[in-house]
């Protein structure tokens, strides 16, 4: 009975131990995870050990062998044999598999797996709406998102903004949502049971940062421990699917918070070509998870194909056109994504945007593609110029008395001209300028401390150059009155001036920083003037001639 009790007591703590490991490394039950292959020879190795040091803990205390020859026993033991020979087996699959997964066996596989559409530019561009591209990028969010949890004395002592910042449209705008967490261990501790009780979302087109607090908290999360941990609650729901490392803090349309968990799909052998199969949606709030196969994902989520794996599969696309040893000697046709991509929003969904150079690192792009993080949809268009380095040190050389640092590029239409748009940023990481480089014509390039400010200098630019004709008329209004009202006011130590007109609606504010504006200075009340506008929904319009 004392051995069957030990027997029974050890195969327990045994079973312990590996339900810890299970539970802390989360692995999946799934033949073409490698974490499950690294489980399996964890486990392997842990059962050899244990089942050779009882052996010969028995042998010992029988005095069958002496102590002193450990070594040699251990080579004669057979479990130790085994379990020898279950490890190697498992290494040898598990190399043998990684290398038929490989593109030096698949390259033709790897080439077809994301599907590449040439389009036309000016088509597919429009003319763009500056209230709907972001401004931003994500190193700014993060300044102002937490400059925002600094304000709330409510909950800064308990709380951090997480480092989440999922770029999605919400209610047809672009805004960046990152959840709270737990500012410490004891934080959680004390606020567990409560939960998260908001998430941050910062508009990228006008900066408006919210705190947006919650009618229920957050009880899903990154920084939860334990089973409320959104990694754990997703393995114990799907112990089978190997989950991106990657999911994606989103909100519907009503403001309620989602994980978005995309789960890997391997094409190419074990291991290769991965892509997405499914994609788990889970409420923060309840835990409530829902399966979805890819192509039944609901519109309201942006995100399912990280940007990194959407450029690693254009670059298998770009590389292995010839194959395998083509992508490294010859290179003959070879191409990839620039070392860098930024976010463009289309048709309410966000598209990643990154240039297509050739292997060689030369310091041109052939072309540039737009990808689909919903859908995996890909658009190449054919527009030779500058790498986004080239046009960002160019925009850099403008401004370089100030020391300013360029953001990664947007792609933008400005009358139907390919454009990179970029902020300046100072060293604290705050937007200070915004500028303009033409994709073709790197050279070209226009500086503003407004949006508004860069366009104009930049269709003059294009006009001085012959590529546009009128430098306003498809883009501002025009309009002409007598002045009711003038006054200055200053605004971040830049002077503007307020303009009523008889007879029209809204105020017409003239920054004064724009040196051709400076002859408003001339005109009085009552005086007679024209100039083109940018018209804005609150009702002060921005002046950006005057004619």
């Amino acid at each position: 009975m004392k051995k069957i009790a030990k027997k029974i007591g050890l195969a327990c703590l045994v079973l312990a131990l590996i339900g810890i490991y299970y539970y802390v490394a989360l692995p999946a039950v799934n033949i073409h995870s490698t974490g499950f292959w690294a489980a399996l020879e964890v486990i392997i190795l842990f059962l050899t050990a244990i089942s050779a040091l009882v052996q010969l803990r028995r042998r010992a205390v029988s005095n069958v062998v002496p102590i002193d020859k450990k070594e040699r026993l251990l080579k004669q033991l057979k479990s130790v044999k085994i379990g020898a020979g279950l490890f190697l087996i498992t290494l040898a699959v598990y190399c043998i598999g990684s290398i038929l997964s490989s593109p030096i066996v698949n390259a033709d596989q790897y080439q077809k797996l994301m599907q590449v559409e040439e389009s036309d530019f000016t088509q597919d561009i429009k003319q763009t709406n500056y209230n709907t591209i972001p401004l931003l990028d994500k190193s700014s969010a993060e300044l102002l998102g937490n400059r925002k949890m600094g304000s709330m004395v409510d909950m800064v002592s308990q709380f951090e903004v997480g480092s989440d910042y999922t770029q999605i449209n919400y209610q047809d705008m672009p805004v960046r949502v990152t959840p709270l967490v737990y500012a410490s261990e004891i934080k959680w501790l004390t606020n567990q049971k409560k939960g998260i009780p908001a998430y941050i979302r910062i508009d990228m087109a006008t900066q408006n940062t919210e705190c947006v607090k919650l009618d229920q908290p957050i009880k899903y999360s990154k920084s939860e421990y334990f089973n409320r941990n959104i990694y754990r609650h997703l393995r114990f729901h799907y112990p089978t699917y190997i989950f991106d490392d990657q999911i994606f803090f989103e909100i519907n349309d009503e403001g309620t918070p989602y994980w978005v968990c995309p789960v890997k799909k391997f094409n190419i052998g074990l291991f290769g070509g991965q892509t997405v199969g499914n994609v788990v949606l889970c409420n923060a709030i309840t835990g409530e998870c829902t399966d979805y196969a890819v192509q039944d994902v609901p519109n309201w989520i942006d995100k399912v194909y990280s940007a990194e794996l959407l450029t690693e599969l254009y670059n298998y696309y770009g590389i292995y056109k010839h194959g395998f040893f083509n992508s490294i000697l010859g290179q003959k046709d070879c191409l990839k994504a620039t070392n860098g991509f930024n976010y463009i929003a289309l048709d309410d969904d966000v598209w990643v945007y990154t240039g297509v150079t050739s292997v060689s690192g030369d310091q041109s792009n052939v072309g540039f593609v737009l990808m689909n993080q919903r859908t995996m949809e890909t658009k190449y268009y054919k527009v030779e110029g500058a790498i986004e380095d080239s046009a960002m040190s160019s925009a850099e050389g403008q401004v370089q008395n100030l020391g300013y640092q360029a953001t990664f590029p947007l792609l933008l239409n400005i009358s139907d001209e390919p454009t990179y748009f970029m902020a300046l940023k100072d060293g604290a990481g705050l937007v200070k300028k915004y500028a303009m480089v033409n994709v073709q014509k790197y050279q070209w390039v226009a500086i503003g401390d407004t949006v508004k400010e860069c366009e104009k200098s930049y269709t003059r630019l294009l006009a001085t150059n012959g590529i546009s004709e009128s430098t306003n008329s498809d883009v501002f209004e025009s309009v002409t009155g007598k002045i009711k009202a003038a006054a200055p006011v200053v605004i971040e130590g830049n002077t503007h001036y307020y303009i009523a007109l008889e007879n029209k609606e809204g105020v017409f504010d003239v920054n004064m920083s724009d040196r051709s504006l400076i002859q408003i200075i001339q005109y009085q009340p009552g005086d007679t003037i024209t100039f083109s506008y940018s018209k804005e929904e609150d009702g002060l319009h921005t002046v950006m001639e005057i004619q």
